[in-house]
């Protein structure tokens, strides 16, 4: 009965250490984020995520030669 209790315990200190850790990556990133710079927050508006890849436009190709 003894040794049920103390892992109830340390489940407990497992869950509430995991909740801290998570919490505490979670706020440095948005601090990080917040306190960005101008001139980054610009460089990270113009990345280019929606160029086309090869294997998209190969997709694309064989899509509308089905039609």
């Amino acid at each position: 009965m003894f040794q049920r209790l103390i892992l109830e315990d340390s489940a407990a200190i497992y869950t509430v250490a995991a909740f801290s850790v998570a919490t505490s990556i979670f706020m440095t990133v948005a601090w990080r984020a917040l306190r960005m710079r101008r001139s980054q927050v610009d460089r990270f508006a113009h990345l280019p995520f929606e160029t086309e890849t090869p294997a998209s436009q190969h997709e694309c190709r064989s899509e509308s030669s089905s039609d």
